[in-house]
């Protein structure tokens, strides 16, 4: 279960490193502005200041669950490094769920976009919580 959480924590991870990529580098971009949704290269322009910022919020959920996977694997098993490291993964993985699902109460058409940013760490969270419970 473990190496399982941990894996799932780090795909996720993965993943919201791209999706900064995507708002905060690409978001101009009309293949990167039309995956979100926008109609114009001109709505692409008004919305940028908020995408970069969404982009980095992305980036640091990403960081806190690269560093709770590394404490987890190389604290060892209860050390003050593994705790830190559950926490993290817990925190960072917990908060992309909720945030995709905060996504997906948003309208039905962003129900793709609901279960890829959701699944992956949804999978961490229950995966890591029944590693903890033993």
């Amino acid at each position: 279960m473990i190496l399982a959480s941990l894996v799932f924590a780090l795909l996720a991870a993965l993943l919201h490193v791209y999706i900064f990529t995507l708002e905060s580098f690409t978001w101009t971009r009309p293949a990167t502005w039309q995956r979100f949704g926008l109609a114009s290269q001109a709505d692409a322009e008004t919305t940028r200041p908020m995408a970069y910022n969404q982009g980095f919020y992305n980036l640091f959920l990403a960081v806190g669950a690269l560093i709770g996977a590394g404490c987890v694997a190389f604290g060892g098993a209860g050390t003050s490094a593994a705790v830190a490291g559950w926490t993290l993964i817990l925190s960072s993985c917990g908060s992309m769920l909720l945030a995709a699902l905060v996504l997906g109460f948003s309208g039905r058409k962003y129900l793709r976009a609901t279960a890829t940013q959701g699944t992956l760490p949804l999978l961490a969270v229950v995966l890591g919580l029944a590693a903890i419970r033993g």
